[in-house]
């Protein structure tokens, strides 16, 4: 086709909102027209590199046995109901009504709809397995929709839905899912690496992601150089520690502290390392008291080194605290008589429940708050000064540093770009929609 019949609208000007090179590309060549945050229309130049992107992605999944089919966008709330999903996906859901008010959402994904069909169709063991897929729009509404088409709210997405009778053909499923993917991203010629990843929203057991390494990635990933182990920030876990607690070696005391209230800035007072000092998260859970069969709220501390941050998703994995919140400063002035950035583990007269992380259980002679606004207390001892800890967890998240889960040598952290995302979904929504075969 000549250029006189096509249309083709370059720009020298970068729009201001464009952060990184790659939108800004896109936009200067004419492939992208933002119509809102997060929406954009796609140029006749543009649209011919998106189908170039989805050819490829089609000729891989036909050739894994994947069978295509097209879904609707809009989907009613019933379907969303049934896997309690209309609360649970949150925010991200955008809801809307008809004429008659009855209730839809924009689809974000399709496992209810794909359940539904199945269940309508499947009806004997010898129609299995079957994966179905869709190259088809979806809609999120991100809070910020950033980098262009990255993280848009509107954006095309392929998903694909498999059906099995076993455990072991689900296996078999998922492997040749990771291998399909893993050829479409070699064929673009992308840097990429496979990491172990949280389900999320969407639920299940096994799953992973495929990160496209660069410094523009909004996802930290934790990857081992020496071998293949690599996981996203949410799931990454470091070698469990080895070496037996030290004997305590100081006299428990408290040290004035009268306007600091940070870990950095106790270990700067004291001139120790941060690695010393223990940060205590206040928070409160929703489990079953003793003697009541209701749950009610329970206050409780989260406890992690100081120079580590708590990792939410791996803490609501521990028993009993799968709904915990921050606790509010007046619950905080109830169960410990303190303020925050004085808080600790030492001495609390009500009952709590303690999480020590596996660091924090394996460390003596460490720093904690006091529980009295303007002190701590230093040369705090487990078993000594404080019980040693009930629940004892992998819930902080990894530095560069780390040594791997898999004992290959220490962690590495390096930027990634979400681009695929394999699950095992198990039974979670053939149950909750009824969905079977003879």
């Amino acid at each position: 086709m000549r250029l006189s019949q096509f249309h083709l609208a370059t720009s020298k000007e970068t729009p201001a909102d464009a952060e990184i090179v790659s939108h800004q590309l896109m936009l200067r060549a004419g492939m992208l027209r933002k119509l809102a945050a997060g929406l954009y229309t796609w140029s006749p130049l543009g649209l011919r590199v998106l189908r170039k992107v989805e050819a490829v992605v089609r000729e891989e999944m036909n050739r894994a046995g994947a069978i295509e089919m097209s879904m609707p966008t809009i989907q009613p709330r019933e379907l969303w109901d049934e896997t309690g999903r209309w609360q649970k996906f949150g925010p991200q859901l955008l809801k809307i009504k008809d004429r008659k008010q009855a209730e839809y959402c924009y689809a974000p994904t399709a496992e209810e709809v794909v359940t539904d069909f199945a269940r309508c169709e499947l009806n004997s063991y010898k129609q299995l397995p079957v994966n179905f897929y869709q190259i088809q729009t979806k809609f999120r509404d991100e809070i910020r929709p950033r980098f262009g088409v990255m993280r848009s709210r509107e954006f095309v997405m392929k998903d694909a839905y498999s059906f099995h009778l076993t455990p072991e053909c689900l296996d078999n499923e998922y492997r040749n899912m990771h291998a399909a993917y893993t050829r479409i991203f070699e064929r673009l010629e992308l840097k990429f690496r496979a990491v172990q990843a949280d389900s999320g929203a969407i639920g299940g057991d096994a799953s992973q992601e495929f990160h496209v390494l660069a410094d523009s990635g909004e996802d930290a990933i934790a990857f081992s150089p020496a071998s293949k182990y690599a996981a996203n920030l949410e799931a990454a876990e470091a070698l469990a520690p080895e070496a037996a607690r030290a004997s305590a070696g100081e006299a428990m005391r408290d040290i004035a502290t009268p306007t600091q209230k940070t870990c950095e800035e106790v270990a700067a007072l004291l001139g120790i390392e941060l690695a010393r000092t223990v940060k205590s998260i206040a928070i409160m859970t929703q489990e079953p008291l003793e003697g009541r069969e209701i749950p009610g709220d329970r206050f409780g501390l989260l406890l992690v080194r100081g120079d580590h941050t708590v990792n939410e998703i791996k803490a609501r994995k521990v028993s009993g605290f799968a709904e915990y919140r921050l606790a509010t400063e007046d619950e905080i002035l109830e169960h410990l008589g303190s303020e925050p950035g004085f808080l600790g583990p030492v001495g609390p007269k009500l009952p709590i429940r303690i999480v020590a992380d596996r660091s924090v259980a394996g460390m003596a002679d460490f720093v904690v708050g006091a529980n009295r606004v303007g002190y701590h207390t230093a040369g705090v001892n487990w078993g000594r000064d404080l019980p040693e800890p009930a629940l004892v967890a992998d819930i902080r998240n990894v530095v560069a540093g780390d040594m791997a889960a898999d004992g290959s040598g220490p962690l590495g952290i390096a930027r990634g770009i979400e681009v695929g995302h394999v699950f095992q979904l198990g039974q979670k929504y053939a149950e909750a929609m009824k969905a079977s075969v003879l």
